[in-house]
């Protein structure tokens, strides 16, 4: 979330950025409920220092009862305070990130490309999408998928396993070439860190899987959990950034999800995936955030895919990133290009939510920035490889960066 003080100086800038990102807010009920938070807060504070004065001696009978009468009166603003400060932080929580300044404007369709690697595949033959391919070489069973689980749940098999195994290897020499720190994480996480990273585990257009009687939700990607690792901590960044490489099942509703581009394997309940996650100081995010789009490009290109990468819009943004990339590989399924992996800066709207800070040069304890992006994931990168990869027979050739950890050339 943002700085109350920065929205209260800052209320035209706010008002434009919210605008821009198709978020409704009202900052006069926000800045009615700060000022009211505050002036409850002093009342309060004012009648504890009032009775602690008169604890220190011995009190008359006239003043227990002033004092029982103040403590009464404490106990009533609390209640009023506590009630306040909740609608108080719902409003705040509904504001998103500031935009970087040279991202888009608009909605999902006014992203800016970037640049693209190669010419989208030609083929002289009727290609096929992968979810025709997968099932015409027994690779997958989305029926007995749905019977055991429901619809957009599905069984990999045989070679699809192993190029799963294959693709999360791959990615893992990777990006600890480049100093990033294993990690395998939970696949659960509690409701309070899922709304610090920006989530919402709970309404009608959720994404997430919540866990009934329990303040529990499955994890819709590592980034949650990731995020939730250094809660309530202040880090030492003397050395560095702190850079994560984590594995994880990723649960998701799909909730709205329909037509073509939700076909086989682009939207699914499940999967797995190999998130990025950076702890930094704030002077270094932007940097940062290259570095983790060159790595998915260096991830992407040795695959041998045609790619290309965008500049997501604000409209699309979603409210914890100042700055979004995709990577888009183009699919037979859609005619066009579909999103494989993303990176997001956060700056410390992520970091204030959940109190994570570092011990800054002139020894104040500063909000961190924090940075995720994807390296790996076993829905989408399947896909791309499948549909590019495919031969007039029907089989499919394993990218050659694959070959030594699938120990065969086609699936």
């Amino acid at each position: 979330m943002l700085d109350i003080k920065f929205i209260r100086e800052n209320k035209e800038l706010i008002q434009k950025n919210c605008k821009n990102r198709n978020v409704k807010c009202d900052l006069d009920i926000l800045n009615k409920l700060d000022e009211k938070r505050r002036t409850l807060l002093k009342q309060v504070e004012d009648l504890r220092a009032e009775r602690n004065s008169k604890s220190k001696g011995k009190p008359t009978p006239e003043e227990i009862e002033k004092m029982r009468t103040v403590g009464e009166k404490i106990k009533t603003i609390e209640t009023e305070l506590t009630t306040t400060e909740l609608e108080y932080k719902n409003y705040l929580m509904i504001i998103p990130n500031l935009t970087h300044p040279e991202s888009p404007i608009g909605g999902e369709d006014n992203y800016k490309v970037i640049s693209q690697n190669g010419e989208k595949p030609t083929f002289d033959f009727p290609p096929k999408d992968h979810e025709e391919l997968l099932i015409s070489n027994d690779l997958i069973d989305f029926d007995r998928g749905t019977k055991v689980s429901g619809t957009k749940f599905y069984f990999a098999k045989n070679n699809l396993v192993i190029l799963n195994r294959a693709l999360i290897s791959y990615g893992i020499d990777i990006v600890t070439k480049h100093g990033f720190s294993l990690m395998e994480t939970p696949d659960m996480a509690k409701n309070e860190i899922l709304s610090g990273i920006g989530f919402n585990p709970r309404g009608e257009e959720t994404q997430v899987y919540s866990i009934e009687n329990t303040g529990l939700s499955l994890i819709g990607t590592a980034e949650i959990t990731m995020g939730g690792y250094h809660a309530d901590e202040v880090l030492d960044l003397t050395k560095g950034p702190k850079k994560y490489a984590a594995l994880s099942h990723c649960f998701r509703t799909e909730a709205g999800s329909y037509g073509r581009t939700s076909k086989g394997l682009y939207r699914v309940h499940q999967f797995s995936k190999l998130e990025l996650f950076i702890y930094c100081k704030p002077k270094e995010s932007e940097k940062l955030h290259q570095e983790i789009l060159e790595i998915e490009k260096e991830i992407v290109e040795g695959l041998g895919l045609n790619y290309r990468v965008i500049d997501i819009a604000s409209g699309d943004l979603g409210g914890p990133a100042y700055r979004k990339y995709d990577l888009e590989a183009y699919m037979t399924m859609k005619g066009d290009y579909g999103e494989i992996t993303s990176c997001s800066n956060c700056t410390d709207y992520q970091a204030r939510r959940l109190n994570i800070k570092y011990k800054a040069e002139n020894g104040n304890n500063e909000l961190v920035h924090t940075l995720n992006g994807t390296a790996i994931v076993t829905s989408r990168f399947p896909i791309a490889i499948i549909e590019q990869y495919q031969q007039p027979d029907g089989s499919i050739l394993i990218p050659k960066v694959l070959q030594k950890y699938c120990g065969f050339k086609k699936l």
